[in-house]
């Protein structure tokens, strides 16, 4: 990606549509929007235009938003016009002829982070709220754009500097007068209250990833006991291929399903026997791993099949006995009928049940995996600074990976923070 140059782009879903936006961002934004509409419209108030230069372009809504308040910290603008093939194909043209370039994927949010804009977990809840399919996801994804998450970090960031800057104190300015050698009794204390505040947000990130990824949901059985079957009956469409032929299923097949504003992912597995063809063999080794990884595992069982459940089912299986429409299936806490579709609505209750559970209460703001891997990374190194006190060099620099690791988490590394902190807190250089 370059810099310092004006960019613009069709922000909009693909013409023809009602309305088109297209976006501006950079230095030259403002006399682009004079050389193509005439008059520069009022700061953040939509002004109707004639688009055009020697020739009439299109009508429409223009917005000037002058840096830096703006969504990238740039000066820019967009414009609201009729969204036909040719004439946004036409404005992109002009504005290219003027000096702007065409905005490579993701250019105007790297230009919202590099201009303090936004921060990488913002970013990351705006990708997420971009591709939300249900409404738990859109609250989740909403919670972490509107920077739920970067407000708990810098919370944390803040008590670090505090913890840093009583420790490098003692050790930078030892020989002031206002500067005690000793850390305070309560400095152990205030280490492990962050640990464990930090550690109370980390306990939440399975439920964020059950939000953000689905619940999955693993259909398993013997082979024939009516995993496609049933599949396709909660989905509602022919997904899976269905034969009275043992082994049709060889691969793990996702389907989402939406049930009340939480994503369910239906896994299709390969029925669990063993077998001679690699090919098959395969498919149930990934069968297996797939019920291990899942988070609700349905066993399905029909009265024309023979089939042992496997040791391992976790406890949040459903017994379901399929085929109800042949003859009674025993020892199923469900019984249902893919055929007459008997049954159906009350595994469907069941499933939501279990699965509210799973994903109930606040949208949880960790989801994903970079955010784990750096809160576990702080909660090492603060681990290791309360073992160290008795050696201040070594404790301050575990503090340090400590802040280090939530300001990659954000994007942002600020040494000069701990300066600034240290000084205003301490009466240094009177």
């Amino acid at each position: 990606m370059q810099t310092g140059d004006t960019i613009v782009a069709l922000s909009s879903g693909a013409p023809p549509s009602g309305v088109a936006v297209i976006r501006l961002s950079g230095p030259q934004t403002e006399p682009l929007l004079r050389a193509i509409a005439g008059k520069l419209p009022e700061p953040r108030r939509l002004t109707l235009r004639a688009i055009g230069q020697e020739s009439l372009l299109d009508r429409g809504l223009i917005a000037w938003f002058p840096a830096p308040h703006s969504f990238t910290g740039e000066d820019c603008a967009e414009l609201q016009v009729h969204g036909s093939p040719a004439g946004v194909r036409a404005i992109l043209k002009l504005l290219v002829s003027q000096g702007a370039r065409l905005a490579e994927a993701g250019e105007f949010t790297r230009r919202a982070f590099e201009n303090g804009k936004l921060d990488l977990v913002e970013i990351e809840g705006l990708g997420d709220l971009l591709e939300a399919e249900t409404e738990n996801q859109r609250r989740q994804a909403l919670a972490r754009f509107e920077g739920g998450l970067s407000q708990r970090i810098d919370t944390w960031r803040d008590q670090l500097l505090d913890l840093r800057a009583e420790i490098e104190a003692r050790l930078d300015f030892s020989d002031e007068g206002d500067v005690d050698e000793a850390l305070p009794p309560s400095f152990g204390d205030a280490i492990a209250a962050l640990r464990a505040d930090i550690g109370n947000a980390l306990a939440s990130i399975e439920h964020g990833r059950i939000v953000r990824e689905g619940i999955r949901v693993a259909l398993a059985g013997p082979p024939n006991a009516g995993k496609s079957s049933l599949l396709n009956a909660l989905a509602k469409s022919d997904i899976a291929i269905v034969t009275d032929e043992a082994g049709t299923t060889r691969d793990v097949r996702e389907v989402p399903l939406d049930i009340n504003g939480q994503l369910y992912i239906l896994l299709d597995l390969a029925g669990l026997r063993d077998t001679d063809s690699k090919a098959e063999a395969e498919g149930v080794r990934r069968a297996r791993l797939a019920i291990d990884q899942a988070d609700i595992v349905l066993w399905l069982t029909a009265p024309d099949i023979i089939g042992e459940a496997p040791q391992t089912l976790p406890s949040t299986h459903i017994r379901v006995g399929t085929k109800s429409d042949l003859a009674a299936v025993a020892n199923a806490d469900l019984v249902v009928s893919a055929q007459s579709g008997a049954g159906l609505d009350a595994l469907l209750q069941r499933i939501e049940s279990i699965g509210s559970s799973l994903s109930s209460g606040e949208p949880a703001l960790l989801s994903r995996e970079r955010d784990r891997l750096a809160l576990e990374a702080a909660m090492t190194a603060l681990d290791a600074s309360a073992q160290q006190l008795a050696v201040p060099e070594l404790a301050a620099e575990s503090l340090r990976i400590a802040s280090q690791s939530l300001e990659r988490l954000v994007g942002r590394l600020d040494a000069e923070r701990v300066l600034d902190r240290l000084f205003a807190s301490f009466c240094i250089g009177k």
